[in-house]
């Protein structure tokens, strides 16, 4: 929310310029089940903590145009996700807050990934969602004090009846972003239950009729393989081209059924290992790079999810060979305002 403030006073005087940033915000606040009487509090401790850091600049009327800032844009998080509740609330199959599902499937997709299909407890259906959404999932670890909620991407075609996400393992000492996974991938199992609220996000796949090159690395998979499934489901009419990259054979997820969905319908398949040896024809050592002639270079959309850094290499990439900007569309999980 700092961030957010921040980019209100540098932007005060061309506030569409803010209206991306303040749509994904609210999308990722609802994952949290962001209620108004929150925003009090963040506020209070906001300002305070300006005035801690700049006791001499803070004067009271400065706090006064801080709060007045402040409440402003709260008031239009507020109403956002406002809507955004309602509209998921009425919507078929939809929910307001959290609610239980059952783990009726968990499967281990590679080294470090692992699926867990999701039904929900009462039997009932579930709301449909856009290819690349998340869920916010909220779990108990154990041994721990409070309850935790992370989002994770959905990794299926939608349905009326489950979702599916695929979650990386992270390793390492005491990373926060550890705690879930790790109780997930040791703890959760077929039968057990979790909390989930609806999906969100606002980065999805728009269907213009046009080529489709879905670009991925590691765990930036999962939202691509929605992407994928979906553009399976429907017959889509125009090429597609999947690339990924990955360190290595043991850490490619999906790889066998990615390549049997694309074979199927002629697209276009290939593959990077970073410290494996590539052993099959649509399969390459080394870094992803991009060929002019097999690509859409004029007229194809290209979607990137992936570490930041390779975000960053994939999109200069595209924009060396010509690709337009707005025909680039990715997600930087974090405050943000271009790769």
């Amino acid at each position: 929310m700092f961030e957010a403030i921040a980019a209100y006073a540098k932007h005060i005087d061309d506030l569409a310029h803010l209206s991306t940033a303040v749509e994904r915000i609210a999308q990722k606040h609802t994952s949290f089940n962001i209620q108004p009487d929150h925003y009090q509090i963040v506020g209070h401790h906001l300002i305070e903590t300006l005035r801690e850091l700049a006791p001499d600049a803070f004067t009271r009327e400065v706090g006064k145009v801080w709060t007045a800032a402040y409440d402003f844009l709260a008031g239009i998080f507020i109403d956002r996700e406002g809507q955004l509740y309602l509209e998921r609330k009425a919507a078929a199959g939809g929910w307001q807050g959290k609610r239980a599902f059952n783990v009726a499937a968990k499967k281990k997709e590679s080294e470090l990934v692992t699926s867990f299909t999701l039904v929900p407890v009462d039997g009932q259906g579930v709301i449909n969602y856009h290819s690349e959404q998340y869920l916010g999932v909220e779990v108990m670890p154990l041994g721990s004090e409070y309850t935790e909620i992370r989002q994770y991407s959905i990794s299926q075609a939608a349905n009326d009846n489950s979702y599916r996400i695929s979650v990386k393992r992270e390793l390492g000492g005491d990373n926060p972003q550890g705690v879930v996974s790790n109780y997930l991938h040791e703890h959760v199992e077929e039968g057990d239950t979790v909390s989930l609220y609806a999906p969100a996000g606002d980065f999805y796949f728009v269907d213009r009729q046009t080529p489709v090159v879905l670009i991925s690395a590691g765990v930036g998979i999962t939202p691509m393989q929605s992407m994928l499934e979906t553009l399976d489901k429907q017959g889509y009419q125009h090429p597609v081209h999947f690339y990924h990259a990955c360190e290595g054979v043991d850490q490619h997820s999906f790889d066998t059924h990615n390549k049997s969905i694309c074979d199927k319908q002629r697209w276009d398949y290939k593959v990077w290992y970073l410290n494996s040896a590539a052993e099959q024809p649509n399969k390459f050592n080394g870094l992803m790079h991009f060929e002019s002639e097999s690509l859409p270079l004029n007229d194809g959309h290209f979607y990137l999810c992936g570490p930041i850094g390779f975000m960053q290499f994939a999109k200069q990439a595209l924009l060396d060979k010509g690709v337009a900007d707005e025909r680039i569309h990715y997600e930087v999980f974090g405050p943000h305002e271009s790769l």
